[in-house]
């Protein structure tokens, strides 16, 4: 009686739709409940694939209305055409649906592969990036090592060095206490002065620090001013106001008067007289130079013939020179000349070799992006030829298989015919021999019983008997075989619709109906092992590829 309005839709509150109960009529049989197989998850809501399912199994009971009746040997075998060419277009459709699989494996596979190839890439990148980091950490130590022991054979050649020549130095007291870093100051541990086993020495002890007393005692020694210090607040040096804002004028009159005082400071400034020196310093003496060389002075005469005879040499040597390089220059007038032309043409060469240059290097760019490209192109023209080539012998292999296999089954439907010809070709003599033996048989009862009075009346009294004893014997029997068979069929059925699937539904289907055939039976028990033999292959062919695969 109270009715609500909530925010939330009904898909959002329930978790698998809901499915009312309900009564089928024994009549009808309506087309929903062939799909009662699909619940929610496994097969609802209905995708492309349920979509498909359900139109084939329509075109299954489309195809199953138009079956002929099995009155007639040619209706017989009009079914049997018919049936042939279902069961062909269902290994075809099957096949498809094998090969769709495969390539869904293969796709899965290769992402697969694809994702671990990325992962191993990565591993071996942050390997890689690992290894580099400790190889630089070791490089840097080691560098810190030669650093460190560099400056420490640094430091031991510097101090070898000092006293080259192994004197005994006396101990500079005066130097040792002037330099903190001295021994006296701080000693090495090397020599065998630790100074941390005696750090108590250092410490300070005093009566008026350490004890309560002689704090009181030391208070009371001390004067008012070190105890009670009275700080007075500065005077401002500027006219401040009441809340201690300094003014604007105030503060440029306080920085005018110290510029004042230091320009004042600056010049009345004195110069400090030089300080005598505090330590006398040694003024060496420069050494002494050596004397100077002297020369005897040679005679007038002598000087005056040296220097001519030093003129000649020059200029006979400077016209031998001169008569060298006019030889030299009439025996290659040609080579100067043609050095003159080259010298007054080299800029312009130069210009030319250079644009030469620029268009070699074009040229050289344009052939490389050709050659670039022709690489690019060859590459891609590879890849499609190896890529047709592999899916062209894929696709020939597959067909061999198959073309084998089916050449097997037709070797083995025709052995099969061949037999059961054989057999009905032995059933039929049997027959016949049988037949003649019941004819010569019934001539002989005629001819005893020609002799009697009603022979025709009870030859007729007799057939008769027969013929309602044989229906009725044929009637029960055909009862109790149709309802056994139907009992069985019911319980097969019931079984294996709780646990069959979507392909068991169509195996059974299929059976069901070549069971009406009894002449098919055999044929269909042939087919089934074929289909094994060939499930065999099929799982020996996936293991080999996923195989190889991996």
């Amino acid at each position: 009686t109270v009715g609500t309005q909530t925010d939330y839709r009904d898909g959002e509150a329930q978790t698998d739709p809901y499915s009312p109960e309900y009564v089928v009529l024994s009549a009808s049989i309506p087309e929903l409940l062939t799909l009662a197989t699909l619940t929610w998850g496994r097969g609802l809501p209905a995708g492309l694939a349920e979509v498909e399912m359900i139109e084939r199994a329509r075109a299954k009971r489309a195809w199953e209305a138009t079956l002929p009746a099995l009155d007639s040997a040619s209706q017989i075998a009009k079914r049997r055409k018919m049936m042939d060419d279902m069961e062909k277009k269902e290994w075809a459709f099957r096949e498809q649906e094998i090969e769709k699989l495969q390539e869904l494996r293969l796709e899965v596979l290769k992402k697969l592969l694809w994702r671990r190839k990325e992962k191993q890439n990565e591993l071996d990148f942050n390997r890689l990036d690992a290894q580099w980091q400790n190889h630089q950490k070791a490089l840097e130590e080691k560098v810190k090592k030669n650093q460190h022991n560099c400056a420490l054979m640094v430091r031991k050649l510097i101090a070898k060095r000092k006293n080259v020549r192994g004197k005994l130095v006396r101990r500079d007291i005066i130097k040792d206490y002037a330099d903190f870093a001295s021994q006296t100051y701080a000693p090495l541990s090397r020599i065998g002065y630790f100074p941390d086993n005696h750090a108590e020495r250092y410490v300070v002890k005093n009566y008026y620090l350490n004890t309560f007393a002689g704090l009181c005692e030391l208070e009371a020694a001390l004067p008012d001013s070190v105890t009670q210090v009275q700080i007075r607040a500065p005077e401002p040096k500027c006219i401040i106001t009441k809340t201690g804002f300094i003014k604007r004028s105030g503060r440029l009159d306080a920085e005018l008067a110290q510029v004042h005082q230091a320009l004042l400071d600056k010049k009345n400034k004195v110069k400090e007289p030089k300080k005598p020196l505090r330590f006398l310093e040694k003024i060496e003496k420069p050494v002494p130079q050596p004397p100077t060389p002297t020369l005897e002075k040679p005679a007038i005469e002598e000087e005056e013939t040296e220097l001519a005879v030093i003129c000649l040499q020059k200029l006979l040597r400077g016209r031998a020179i001169q008569n060298m390089m006019f030889e030299g220059k009439e025996k290659r007038l040609e080579l100067i000349r043609e050095l003159r032309t080259t010298h007054a043409l080299q800029e312009d060469v130069q210009l030319l070799i250079k644009a030469e240059k620029q268009e070699t290097l074009a040229l050289q760019q344009q052939h490389d992006l050709h050659m670039h490209k022709l690489s690019q192109i060859e590459s891609h023209l590879a890849w499609a030829e190896g890529r047709t080539l592999a899916n062209m012998f894929d696709f020939l292999s597959k067909e061999l298989l198959r073309l084998q296999e089916e050449r097997r089954i037709h070797a083995f439907i025709m052995l099969a015919e061949r037999q059961r010809r054989m057999r009905e070709a032995e059933e039929s003599g049997r027959r016949q021999l049988e037949e003649m033996q019941r004819q010569e048989e019934d001539e002989i009862f005629r001819q005893v019983r020609e002799g009697e009075l009603h022979q025709s009346t009870v030859d007729s009294y007799l057939e008769d008997i027969i013929l309602s004893s044989m229906e009725n014997t044929a009637e029960e029997q055909a009862k109790e075989e149709i309802q056994r068979m139907a009992v069985e069929i019911n319980d097969i059925a019931y079984e294996m619709e709780n646990r069959r699937t979507r392909l068991q539904s169509e195996e059974i289907v299929a059976e069901m109906v070549y069971s009406f055939l009894i002449p098919e039976i055999e044929k269909n028990s042939f087919k089934e092992k074929v289909r094994q033999s060939q499930r065999k292959h099929i799982i020996a062919a996936h293991q080999i590829i996923h195989r190889d695969t991996e």
